[in-house]
C-alpha cells in the first residue's frame, strides 16, 4: 500500500479550472507533489527531467491530444512505465480502446468524483495509505 504522499503527480489538462480542481483533489487524498501543465508537450519535459509517478492528462487537448502525449510517454525509455491516467468527456468506445492498446493504465470519464478518481489510482496503484 503506497502511501498517497510518495507519489509524485503530474495533472496535464488545457483547462485552468480542471487543474486546480483535479490538484485540490489529489491534494485532499494526501498526495504532496502535485503538478501540472496546460499543454502536453510541456509536460512531456517536464517529467523527462523531474519524474513522476503518475501522469493524468486530459484526452481532449491543442497541439498534442492525451493519446499523442501518451504514445510520447510510452515509448521514451526512461519515463515509459510511468502510469498513465487518462480523463475523457467521453466514454467513447474507440478512444477508450485505443488509449488500452497504447498502454492506458485507467480512465476517468468526466465530470467525475474524487472518489472516483481515487478509486481509479487505487486500481492502478493499490489501497492509498
Amino acid at each position: 500500500m503506497p502511501a498517497a504522499s510518495d507519489i509524485k503527480v503530474m495533472v496535464v489538462d488545457d483547462q485552468t479550472s480542471m487543474r486546480a480542481m483535479i490538484r485540490r483533489t489529489l491534494q485532499d487524498l494526501g498526495f504532496r507533489d502535485v503538478r501540472d501543465k496546460a499543454a502536453a508537450a510541456e509536460a512531456l519535459e517536464d517529467i523527462r527531467t523531474n519524474r513522476v509517478h503518475l501522469v493524468i492528462s486530459d484526452y481532449n487537448m491543442p497541439d498534442m491530444d492525451g493519446l499523442q502525449f501518451l504514445q510520447e510517454v510510452r515509448k521514451d525509455p526512461v519515463i515509459g512505465k510511468t502510469v498513465f491516467i487518462m480523463l475523457t468527456a467521453s466514454a467513447e468506445k474507440e478512444i477508450v480502446q485505443k488509449a488500452a492498446a497504447m498502454g492506458v493504465n485507467n480512465y476517468v470519464v468526466k465530470p467525475f468524483t474524487p472518489f472516483a478518481l481515487k478509486d481509479k489510482i487505487e486500481r492502478v496503484f493499490g489501497a492509498l495509505t
